[in-house]
């Protein structure tokens, strides 16, 4: 009974989401950020933002890789989940999950990326030697035909990929914003607004994910940060993080003019347990902050250094904010009891396979894949290894 006030049944006191299942909705979110991204260069034809295109791309498979592990670690056998694809529930809504995302991987991602590196893939078969060569070679798919007119059947046929993807990847992350609004039983989780609000915070947080990569990996690189892109970025970023602040504030004060049974309870919350994790870094530090900011960029004439600056550090204010929201919903909405008389605590263990270092690990993971996909499939053709992809 450690760390419960008031009145709880025997079966609140325990947590059963854990750490986990708020890693599960952030990562998912960078990936569906992260392709929207990419969608303003191919379908929206923003051409400003083409050189975070690649980038963004391999970003949103790196952390695709890893969506799927903190829900494994979390069952208790994960080694049954195939069970989810031979024997589905058309009213499960993590049956859809798996589908959305065996779909999303395969049918969209990788396609789009293999469309959009299949020349250069057929070159690097021929130029590059060993291990390599070997890979290269098998990602032809034994289509080594790179003329003109097949880079054009490749380039409308990414266009439309693209189109389909967009679609595909609101579903991927919108689908958890559905789980959780769809739990009645729950005041701090039943709201329509709850998918609504995941998408758009997840376009925010894929997007500041995506500029803080392409900032640090070009400065790595010694080369020249393309400022156009990057305030263009910022700028749609900036644009997005307004319309998800609006959609919270409008379910907050929805709540408020509500003022139902769960209100002083759920009030109560956010003001003891929740204070530090919604008020302050949340709202104070990851919402208000970075917007202001990024709006006297928009109004103010700033010289290179500070933009950048002020770019970096809002976007790391964002991806916290977002991991708060994150937190807030998943381990706020388990703090209180059904029955409005008490409150429990969530207690994070250090080396179980739902502990920090296991988050921890699962948070770093997608970039270690990230670093693989650089090194085979370098988003900079023109500074490769290879001067005959320059042209």
């Amino acid at each position: 009974m450690t760390g419960v006030e008031g009145y709880m049944y025997p079966n609140e006191i325990r947590l059963y989401w854990s750490i986990l299942i708020v890693l599960y909705p952030y990562i998912t979110g960078l990936v569906a950020g992260a392709f929207i991204l990419a969608s303003l260069e191919r379908i929206f034809r923003v051409e400003a933002v083409k050189p975070t295109y690649r980038l963004a791309m391999l970003t949103a498979l790196a952390f695709l890789i890893v969506a799927p592990l903190p829900l494994l670690f979390h069952l208790g056998h994960p080694e049954r989940c195939y069970e989810m694809y031979f024997t589905p529930h058309d009213t499960s809504a993590m049956a859809m999950f798996g589908y959305i995302y065996l779909w999303y991987l395969m049918a969209v991602l990788l396609f789009e990326i293999w469309l959009d590196y299949r020349r250069e893939i057929v070159l690097w078969s021929q130029q590059t030697t060993g291990i390599k060569r070997l890979i290269y070679r098998i990602l032809t798919l034994g289509s080594s035909n790179i003329s003109e007119g097949s880079l054009r059947v490749d380039e409308k046929a990414g266009w439309i990929v693209t189109l389909v993807g967009i679609p595909s990847a609101v579903l991927l992350h919108g689908y958890v914003g559905f789980i959780f609004g769809s739990l009645k039983a729950n005041p701090w989780w039943s709201s329509p607004l709850m998918p609504v609000v995941f998408i758009f915070s997840a376009m925010v947080s894929g997007i500041a994910a995506v500029m803080l990569l392409y900032m640090a990996l070009t400065k790595m690189r010694g080369q020249k940060i393309d400022m156009l892109c990057l305030d263009t970025v910022a700028k749609y970023m900036f644009y997005i993080f307004v319309i998800d602040f609006t959609l919270e504030m409008l379910d907050l004060v929805h709540r408020i003019y509500l003022a139902d049974e769960s209100f002083r309870t759920l009030d109560f919350l956010v003001h003891t347990k929740l204070y530090f994790s919604q008020i302050v870094l949340q709202i104070w530090l990851g919402t208000v902050l970075p917007l202001v900011l990024l709006f006297l960029v928009q109004i103010v004439k700033m010289p290179e250094i500070a933009r950048k600056r002020i770019y970096a550090f809002c976007g790391a204010l964002i991806l916290i904010s977002v991991f708060a929201m994150r937190w807030n919903v998943v381990i706020g909405g388990q703090l209180f009891s059904k029955s409005f008389l008490g409150y429990t605590t969530y207690k994070m263990a250090l080396a179980t396979h739902e502990g920090l270092l296991v988050a921890i690990g699962l948070i770093l993971l997608p970039l270690f894949f990230l670093w693989v996909l650089l090194k085979l499939l370098p988003p900079w053709p023109e500074k490769s290894a290879h001067p005959a992809l320059a042209d």
